[in-house]
């Protein structure tokens, strides 16, 4: 039996459209559009239509404005990456955010950099937790 997707969890696609959003902090169907790769060959109408779906999902908010809607992000950009996070921490790595942390610092692909970054990120939040 299938299971029930996640509204919470966007698509590939409307995950494209809302960094859009979120680079220009709301716009028109135009603007967002003007966001996205430019090798992105959209029509109007299917890119409005993405727009509403994420409206219906309760990500954005339209405001009419003239001839055409203002969309609006209703959720901050590192809102929805916490989400994400958690859902891939409780279907991917048994709710175990360790589990994913440490397949992340595993990646060969990260440099010295990286590593000294995300070690200076927990140092401060253990820090933090610490007073």
């Amino acid at each position: 039996m299938r299971q029930k997707k996640n509204s919470m969890i966007l698509t590939e696609v409307e995950l494209e459209f809302m960094s859009a959003v979120w680079q220009i902090n709301g716009g028109t169907v135009r603007q967002v559009m003007a966001q996205l790769d430019a090798d992105r060959d959209l029509a109007y109408t299917s890119a409005s239509t993405i727009l509403r779906i994420l409206e219906q999902k309760n990500f954005l908010v339209s405001e009419r404005s003239e001839k055409s809607f203002i969309y609006k992000p209703l959720i901050e950009k590192e809102d929805y990456q916490s989400t994400y996070l958690m859902n891939v921490s409780q279907k991917l790595f048994d709710n175990t955010p360790s589990a994913m942390v440490a397949r992340l610092v595993d990646d060969e692909n990260l440099t010295e950099d990286m590593l000294s970054e995300m070690r200076e990120l927990l140092d401060r939040r253990l820090e933090k937790n610490a007073k």
